[in-house]
């Protein structure tokens, strides 16, 4: 496993929600959409008795599982999983807004109660503000209390403002802090501009994660949260304590960070915010916008 750092230091705690993990089984007679077979580092099963075992190291309480497949049954598959493993306390899963049959699969699968919503942003299937049809599914996802996560890069986040202007009772969460490349300096004009355009819808929030990704250095990512503090410090100026959102974005972090060091980041970042902050990061904004129950 890769790995960021030798040593890093964690603060124990009881109650932290991981809202960004993904589970996929290479092995099933259908095989699976992603990763590739040519990953060495993620072609492989990837199930909760990895992740509870990870959970069980660094006090993690629970994980939302996010979709990593287009299959409607694969919604399915993790529901499934989540029977078994306790840790799972929601699926944000992948149904296609503007398409037919939309309506039905969400009312199929949100009537169990550890689906809390879907993602957008892969698949080929993008989001639009001027389809009628979209607007009134993702207004049905709101109505049922359902959030929408949008994996967005800079160029599309003047599309989550549009979203979220017309769609105001839809909690919104972006994904990998937009997805933007961290280099230790000042973050582009570009990418700060459009994160205070969104940041002033309050039905938008910011998914703290990708931050290792960010950083592009595979298996020798920075793990100094100071590295990371131009970025952090944008996102935390704009969206402040009650809309940030923590996710680990395991497996895929492991390319570039291990787990430890990846959640020794954000707590030195938080910490230094206080203790009501870091609690609202961690769990409490987790819970008020997936309204997960805990199991």
């Amino acid at each position: 496993m890769l790995s960021g750092c030798a040593t890093h230091s964690i603060t124990a705690r009881n109650h932290i929600i991981d809202t960004h993990t993904h589970f996929y089984d290479p092995t099933r007679p259908e095989g699976v959409p992603w990763p590739s077979k040519d990953d060495t580092v993620l072609y492989r099963p990837v199930l909760p008795e990895e992740f509870e075992r990870i959970a069980q190291r660094y006090g993690i309480a629970g994980t939302v599982v996010v979709e990593a497949s287009p299959r409607v049954e694969d919604n399915q598959w993790v529901l499934d999983l989540a029977k078994k493993h306790r840790i799972i306390v929601g699926l944000v899963g992948h149904l296609k807004p503007g398409q037919p049959g939309f309506k039905d699969d969400l009312k199929r699968f949100s009537a169990n109660p550890l689906f809390r919503g879907i993602r957008t942003g892969l698949w080929g299937m993008k989001l639009t503000a001027d389809n009628e049809q979209s607007i009134r599914d993702l207004s049905e996802l709101g109505a049922r209390g359902l959030a929408l996560d949008i994996l967005a890069s800079t160029d599309e986040l003047a599309l989550v403002d549009r979203i979220a202007s017309k769609v105001r009772d839809l909690q919104i969460v972006i994904d990998h802090c937009a997805n933007v490349r961290i280099d230790g300096k000042t973050p582009p004009e570009a990418w700060t501009e459009g994160i205070r355009k969104v940041a002033s819808h309050k039905n938008v929030h910011m998914k703290v994660s990708g931050l290792v990704e960010g950083s592009g250095r595979e298996g020798n990512a920075p793990w100094d949260a100071a590295f990371y503090r131009a970025t952090l410090d944008v996102i935390w100026n704009e969206f402040g304590p009650n809309r940030l959102i923590y996710g680990s974005n395991w497996p895929v972090c492991i390319r570039f960070a291990d787990y430890g060091s990846v959640l020794n980041i954000v707590q030195q970042y938080f910490q230094a915010k206080g203790k009501v902050a870091t609690d609202k990061y961690f769990e409490s904004n987790a819970q008020r916008v997936y309204k997960f129950v805990s199991r």
